[in-house]
């Protein structure tokens, strides 16, 4: 019976692999994140209350959640209509295309937000034909979101694409012999299926929005109270050798983009058995 439990394994190796796994996680994510908190913790209760509870870190959260939040949700739209581009129709530079969706991943941060600046800035390409309209972008929140969007767009794509690959045209083309019209067909048929993967792409667009800095730090100007992101407030406590405050505030943003991703993982979850049972 031991003989065969150990031919079963689906990890050869498992003691070796399993330990590495622990140290390697162990390094990268456990142990850094316990110096955030045992650095915190050099502060007292009044002192922590006091400094993530100023107005000027209050007004960076609100910044930071609110424009990674509205990203996020332009991104599962614009997200799921380039997949399905991708996936349903040929075109002539259609690899360019595709290829074009990865950019964010490989461009630096720093590079993305100097180019949204200049091109979003009151005298830029695109910032000079909406200052006569009133629109302001840079250096505004609309600029923050623009700049997540841009970062969080291949999360979405990326996730969903797989699944519409998967999905059979049959049960479209089925669909339409029964009378379904286009919308009832993709409300029907196609959505219940995307709905996993597009919370997965919500999901991770919206955390990584949360943590941008590079991108951000030239569009959004850096207002206190206004438009300074909570990434940037932490570099300047850092720069001003606050260590404590600095990792007090990384610790609360920490905590809130955990609850917001373990509510999110939560949503998903059931919606995957209602999906099952239904």
């Amino acid at each position: 019976m031991a003989a065969n439990r150990k031919r079963k394994s689906a990890l050869p190796g498992f003691r070796f692999t399993m330990g590495f796994t622990v140290l390697y996680l162990s390094l990268i994510v456990l142990i850094p994140l316990a110096g955030l908190v045992v650095k915190t913790a050099g502060l007292t209760l009044p002192q922590f209350w006091d400094t993530v509870t100023s107005q000027r870190v209050l007004a960076s959260y609100r910044v930071s959640l609110l424009t990674a939040f509205f990203a996020a949700l332009v991104n599962v739209a614009f997200g799921l209509i380039v997949a399905w581009v991708l996936v349903r129709y040929r075109f002539p530079g259609k690899k360019i295309v595709d290829g074009l969706v990865d950019i964010p991943f490989a461009l630096p941060t720093a590079v993305a937000g100097i180019a949204l600046t200049s091109i979003y800035a009151p005298n830029g390409w695109i910032g000079k034909l909406l200052d006569p309209l009133g629109i302001k972008v840079a250096y505004t929140p609309l600029g923050i979101t623009v700049a997540l969007i841009f970062i969080g767009v291949p999360f979405v794509v990326r996730t969903v694409q797989p699944v519409l690959q998967e999905l059979e045209n049959e049960m479209e083309e089925s669909a339409a012999l029964l009378g379904a019209y286009r919308w009832r067909t993709f409300r029907k048929v196609l959505l219940p299926e995307l709905v996993p993967p597009l919370i997965t792409g919500f999901a991770l667009a919206f955390a990584r929005g949360i943590g941008e800095y590079g991108s951000v730090v030239f569009i959004s100007g850096n207002m206190p109270l206004k438009t300074e992101i909570t990434p940037l407030l932490i570099i300047t406590k850092l720069e001003q050798y606050e260590y404590s405050q600095a990792t007090a505030i990384a610790l609360v943003l920490l905590l809130i983009s955990f609850a917001l991703l373990l509510v999110i993982n939560t949503l998903q979850r059931w919606t995957n058995r209602r999906l099952r049972s239904a």
